[in-house]
């Protein structure tokens, strides 16, 4: 009688110490989370300009703002692509080959930096748009000519002379593309509206899913506020993307990028730097922007490097605490996820993309050059 006692009150001091882990665990997801800014909707976006937009739209599709009018900014942010271009590594300007994964544009007005190096302001788009059309690895253009060329293009002409009361110059060119892209931002998402009071916009497994990204899963470290991203850099111990080396035009181009950017010893390099490009300091070797999850079940392949495929492989990726590298973060470890869960925040994941936004403008329906009439009494 005495043992059956005895066990009895141990049976009710574990179930007491099960229940106040339990809600120790509850408040202890709370408090993480709340350690962070909080998801939400994107914040609204001021009205563009609708014939700016419009002229925007014509030149992100307008081969003749590149170089030698070999390529356009659609051609690494592809519409039915999420707005990147669905490759593990861009492409680059013809003749050259790129050494990371093209981000997309989606939602680009709402972002703290620019590129996996977080090298540019996110407040200042024509600068991110100027950067893009004349680095010579991506369109390799030159302002003074491509003003020149849209100035034998009637329609171009006066479309300017709508929408600047004046003709066009490099700056213009860049307002107006600046623009249109401030008008590629995420719509009618399903967790938007789940977090507007719309239960039922998301599926019994997203929210599951949800409560694991802000809890044990711990993505809301990094993925955090509208945008879900905290806009740092982080060492994830990627897998390197061995082509980056073994294609000796990508490598040609990173070592030129590196010598552009000041990067020391930049003749020895065979691997990414990533934010070292900017701090100079060695314990940033490696380190990349954490981008949006926003569009991100529209963004595949995953990472910098574009070395992880699918969204499944992201998440188990995460699940073994990431990879291998002295500068690898320290938030990751292994999280020791069961397979419902895993497909949990999958689900939550694809929540996180609206409705497509398609544009198509082929090129045999842009403006046509044409001989200007009576060229000579032309002011020039």
């Amino acid at each position: 009688m005495i043992e059956q006692m005895k066990f009895q009150r141990i049976t009710k001091l574990a179930a007491a110490a099960l229940a106040l882990l339990l809600i120790q665990g509850l408040m202890s997801v709370s408090a993480v989370a709340a350690e962070f800014p909080a998801l939400g909707p994107l914040p609204k976006v001021k009205a563009q300009n609708p014939d700016q937009v419009e002229l925007g739209k014509m030149l992100f599709f307008d081969n003749r703002i590149s170089g030698n009018a070999d390529i356009r900014c659609a051609d690494c942010h592809i519409p039915s692509k999420g707005w990147s271009d669905g490759k593990p590594l861009s492409k680059g300007y013809p003749g050259t080959e790129y050494f990371r994964n093209s981000m997309t544009i989606m939602n680009a007005v709402h972002s703290k930096y620019f590129y996996w190096d977080a090298r540019l302001d996110g407040k200042d788009m024509p600068t991110q748009v100027r950067d893009s059309m004349t680095e010579s690895h991506f369109m390799a253009g030159d302002g003074r000519i491509i003003h020149q060329r849209l100035k034998n293009i009637p329609e171009y002409v006066a479309r300017f002379k709508k929408v600047y009361n004046n003709e066009s110059s490099f700056g213009r060119i860049l307002k107006a593309i600046s623009a249109f892209e401030r008008t590629l931002v995420s719509r009618n998402v399903p967790f938007d509206k789940y977090l507007k009071g719309d239960g039922s916009a998301i599926s019994a497994e997203a929210q599951k899913g949800l409560k694991l990204f802000k809890g044990k899963a711990g993505c809301i470290q990094c993925h955090n506020g509208p945008m879900l991203t905290d806009s740092k850099p982080h060492n994830l111990g990627v897998p390197h993307n061995p082509d980056i080396v073994q294609n000796m035009k990508r490598h040609i181009t990173l070592r030129s990028m590196m010598s552009f950017l000041g990067v020391p010893n930049y003749k020895s390099l065979k691997k990414d730097p990533g934010y070292f490009v900017v701090t100079k300091e060695y314990k940033d070797f490696g380190s990349f922007q954490t981008p949006s999850l926003r569009e991100v079940s529209r963004t595949a392949p995953y990472m910098h490097n574009g070395m992880i495929a699918t969204l499944a492989d992201v998440i188990e990726f995460y699940n073994q605490g990431g990879g291998h590298h002295k500068n690898k973060s320290k938030k990751l470890k292994s999280l020791g996820l069961s397979g419902g869960e895993k497909k949990a925040l999958v689900a939550f994941l694809e929540t996180l993309s609206g409705d497509e936004i398609i544009i198509d403008i082929p090129k045999k329906s842009l403006p046509k050059y044409q001989a200007i009439a009576d060229w000579y009494n032309k002011p020039n």
